[in-house]
């Protein structure tokens, strides 16, 4: 068996006479080895498929889609005629309600979910699924057991006063500025410790009499000096606060919330785009411990922009929740970390020195941070020491280049600088998501720390894959799944069942239509509410196609970076679900969401769909 390849039953297979219609269309049946036969050489030695032509990165020029339905409605006619008229003299939404409403088009359903599980739809007459709750007389309506003073069931974002206290540039960040300059006086005299003590290595290497020589001119010097004193303030930060397994309640008082515990737990990896609120809230019910937000950048957190601060939002079912900071500047994400605590409900902040991203990266954050271990310093001491309740922690990589890995060097200086937890992906920026993730390597950097917490991440897609990888490094103490709980949301259950589970089509398809749902109580039901979901759905399907049911394969479990043969499912729903092919995903979308506005046309952010 050629390796990279995933097997198929001889009856679930699809020959190249017949894939048609009914077989997935989709590349996956060729290997990297099979295209450069393809590729035979051209005029000058030149292959066909080089560098350049592989599908890897991103999609960065996909269309981008308007749509002139997504014109809002004013507020004053939300639920209605008869309502209070617009008070704006200049308001830029629609006031001509008829007109919105024939613009509208028709609705998609019978059946309004915000309505059925609240009582009320803030979208009123705009929504999709209107007459679900409107009366004869076009009145939005309420439902008889609609609580107006219920709490909200999503925490977090920005507020119009927050944001303006920003923008110009009234928060009150001295607290941060404070902790900077602690840290700055720490980092000095671990410079000098080190100096010290390399200059003491030197002179036990050199002859007696040059070392009895350089003592007394040292002492000579030493006598000319004045006494240095230690600045007490320096040492009533150097204990690493907040720490993940720290279980004294020293320090705190009887009421405030312990510290986030992060051993033996099961972590939603933070996912750019397809991280949203709703797909966590599936893998909540999956049965994923700690959920992490999608990765923000401290810079639009600090001018107060709204599209950034959405990322923080919170829903109540994730109990342990944290925000994942990225950032160039220890400056700013340490005020980007203060603003946060004081502001939202978290349960632990994660700072990202693992980003591959080139933009990201060629402004010195993310993955280069690594190497700009002075900025680092800075960082994780000033955010360590915001508060003991607050978690600081931090996920990377095995570092920069694939041939030189650096973590086991900085995850024992992360630990002394006050992390309460780091989390590894055993990939260097390098590589980003090719080959398989070094859990030897893993290993090795988790029995360097002390006392800190270290998780795990990269290649999980099954139970036998924890398995074998929490037996392969015994000193990490969690797993994080990101692309594997993509694939299968359902691998927390398998894990925690310690068994493998295949759901049917039927079931499959149950669990888009409640991420539609959830999309459409977190975006909004109305027209661009529902394109929103539509959006994120089809971002997820080019994840969700590539799962492959273990009845179909020779050899269970699937590899995460395995090919599957052409093959045809079980029944018509198993096939669509299970094709590469983007038409197929927006054709599922149109059975789930309605059909799309004219002109739509969807492009997978990933170019390889992340195999």
């Amino acid at each position: 068996m050629e390796p990279g390849i995933c097997y198929i039953k001889p009856e679930y297979l699809v020959t190249e006479a017949n894939s048609s219609s009914d077989a997935i269309n989709t590349e996956n049946g060729e290997t990297n080895k099979r295209k450069r036969e393809d590729g035979e050489a051209e005029a000058g030695g030149k292959k066909k498929w080089d560098k350049k032509e592989r599908k890897r990165g991103q999609n960065k020029n996909r269309p981008v889609f308007k749509d002139e339905r997504y014109s809002h409605l004013c507020h004053s006619l939300i639920d209605g005629t008869g309502g209070e008229p617009c008070s704006l003299a200049n308001c830029r939404y629609v006031h001509d309600l008829d007109a919105f409403l024939a613009a509208k088009g028709e609705d998609l359903g019978s059946e309004c979910y915000v309505y059925t599980t609240k009582g009320y739809c803030a979208r009123g007459v705009s929504c999709r699924f209107a007459k679900a709750h409107t009366n004869d007389q076009g009145r939005n309506l309420k439902r008889e057991d609609y609580d107006e003073k219920a709490p909200p069931t999503t925490f977090n974002g920005v507020s119009s006063e927050l944001q303006v206290r920003l923008r110009k540039h009234e928060y009150d960040f001295s607290r941060s500025k404070e902790l900077i300059k602690m840290a700055e006086k720490l980092r000095d005299a671990r410079k000098q410790k080190e100096q010290k003590e390399k200059d003491a290595k030197q002179e036990e290497k050199q002859p007696n009499e040059t070392s009895e020589k350089m003592e007394t001119e040292q002492k000579t010097d030493t006598d000319s000096k004045e006494p240095v004193t230690q600045d007490c303030s320096i040492v009533a930060i150097e204990t690493p606060t907040g720490c993940a397994i720290n279980d004294s309640p020293v320090g705190r008082d009887a009421d405030q919330k312990p510290a986030v515990d992060f051993r033996e737990k099961l972590v939603l990896s933070p996912l750019t785009t397809l991280g949203n609120l709703p797909f966590r809230r599936i893998c909540k019910e999956f049965g994923a411990d700690i959920t992490c937000g999608e990765m923000a950048c401290a810079q639009p957190l600090l001018k107060g922009m709204g599209q950034e601060w959405a990322l923080t939002k919170r829903h109540q079912s994730e109990d342990v929740f944290g925000v994942q900071l990225c950032g160039n500047n220890p400056n700013m994400i340490n005020q980007a970390a203060q603003v946060i605590h004081e502001t939202a409900q978290v349960d632990f902040i994660d700072l990202n020195i693992g980003c591959p991203i080139d933009l990201i990266y060629q402004q010195g954050g993310g993955s280069a941070l690594m190497r700009r271990t002075n900025i680092l310093e800075l960082t994780v001491r000033s955010c360590a020491s915001l508060s003991d309740r607050l978690p600081f922690t931090v996920k990377m990589r095995t570092g920069i280049y694939a041939d030189k890995s650096v973590a086991h060097e900085l995850l024992p200086l992360v630990e002394e600088w006050g992390a309460s937890a780091v989390t590894l992906h055993g990939r260097s920026r390098e590589q980003r998501y090719t080959k398989h993730a070094n859990w030897s390597y893993i290993e090795e950097c988790a029995a360097k720390a002390k006392r800190m917490p270290v998780i795990g991440n990269g290649d999980i897609l099954s139970y036998e894959d924890y398995v074998e990888r929490r037996t392969l490094a015994p000193h990490v103490s969690s797993v994080m799944i990101g692309r594997g709980a993509l694939i299968k949301p359902w691998i927390f259950q398998e894990i925690k069942e310690k068994q493998a589970w295949s759901p049917s089509s039927g079931q499959r398809y149950e669990m888009l239509q409640k991420f539609c749902n959830y999309g459409l109580e977190h975006w909004g039901s109305d027209t661009k509410g529902v394109e929103t979901t539509r959006r994120f759905l089809l971002e997820w399907q080019s994840f969700l196609y590539r799962y492959i049911p273990e009845a179909l394969q020779t050899d269970p479990p699937q590899k995460i970076n395995a090919r599957p043969q052409k093959y045809r499912g079980r029944d018509e729903m198993e096939t669509l679900l299970s094709s590469g092919n983007s038409a197929d995903w927006v054709k599922l979308s149109e059975s789930l969401l309605g059909p799309v506005p004219d002109g739509f046309s969807f492009v997978p952010k990933h170019k390889a769909n992340a195999f």
